[in-house]
């Protein structure tokens, strides 16, 4: 049985939560933790 390659992304409206979620200084390392885990999987934006 082979296992599929699934490409999954964050979405934009996610990762920008997650974005203003790490630049806020009232977040726990478990939400700074999760919020990275996201962007990092976002789509790139840069030209």
């Amino acid at each position: 049985m082979t296992k599929s390659s699934s490409r999954k992304t964050t979405s934009r409206k996610v990762a920008t939560k997650a974005s203003k979620a790490l630049k806020s200084g009232h977040t726990s390392k478990l939400t700074k933790s999760l919020a990275g885990s996201a962007l990092a999987q976002a789509k790139s934006r840069k030209k």
